[in-house]
């Protein structure tokens, strides 16, 4: 489900929506570092700042979003979306998860201005990304039919890893991470959930997965090995 084996020309037509945002990604990237462009400028009417937003530039809402710091943050929150975008893109389709991502990513961002101080200033897709993983959780609870169990306990694994980490590392958003990771399992219960009860549907879940965890089966040690390295590259690009 997280792994990719399709060739560069099977992903796009595949996954047209993830590529399109790994694409804005790209070209903002460039156009806010290549020095043959006004990249401050660029860079600077983008970036969310709480008091140019309360002073009518609305856009800074949505700019952050495909905005990064540098190389490595653009690459590593790229791959987060390259990894766990796909899958998700399938399952919901292709206008569905577009609204999904952009949804929880300026949900999270309204959250940022809620927050923090008129000072404040933000950019990069966590909050879209945890908008994913907070969606991930609602398939876990409410579709097991598309999610197995090994995919669920990865995906489960992260988003708490994720959501501990927010509070641990210096310098993170971490209205944008949390706000986003819970509009991202609002809306995925709000549209999963399908005439059943929510509230009982998630203590069930969690029931069940301290069962497991009591049985203390674990995976093979090649199977954890990957998903460690999958897990802390996705965790590099949250945190950068």
């Amino acid at each position: 489900m997280f792994t990719r084996r399709e060739s560069f020309k099977e992903y796009i037509t595949f996954y047209p929506i993830v590529s399109l945002i790994l694409l804005v990604n790209l070209l903002v990237y460039l156009a806010t570092f290549l020095p043959v462009l006004p990249n401050q400028l660029i860079t600077e009417s983008m970036v969310g700042v709480n008091l140019y937003i309360v002073q009518g530039e609305w856009w800074r809402l949505i700019t952050p979003i495909f905005l990064h710091t540098g190389f490595s943050h653009f690459l590593f929150n790229s791959f987060s979306i390259f990894l766990f975008g796909p899958a998700l893109e399938r399952a919901l389709g292709k206008p569905k998860f577009l609204a999904v991502y952009l949804f929880t990513g300026v949900l999270a961002n309204i959250a940022t201005l809620v927050t923090e101080p008129l000072t404040f200033s933000h950019l990069g897709a966590s909050g879209s990304i945890f908008g994913m993983f907070g969606y991930y959780i609602a398939l876990i609870v409410f579709r097991k039919d598309i999610i197995s169990r090994n995919n669920s306990q990865v995906i489960g694994t992260i988003a708490a890893l994720s959501l501990i980490m927010t509070f641990i590392q210096p310098n993170i958003n971490i209205g944008a991470h949390l706000f986003g990771f819970l509009f991202g399992v609002a809306a995925g219960s709000l549209l999963e959930a399908k005439g059943k009860k929510i509230i009982p549907s998630y203590k069930e879940e969690f029931l069940h997965l301290r069962g497991r965890l009591r049985s203390n089966r674990k995976p093979p040690a090649k199977t954890l090995t990957i998903w460690a390295i999958i897990i802390a590259l996705a965790l590099i690009g949250l945190f950068r």
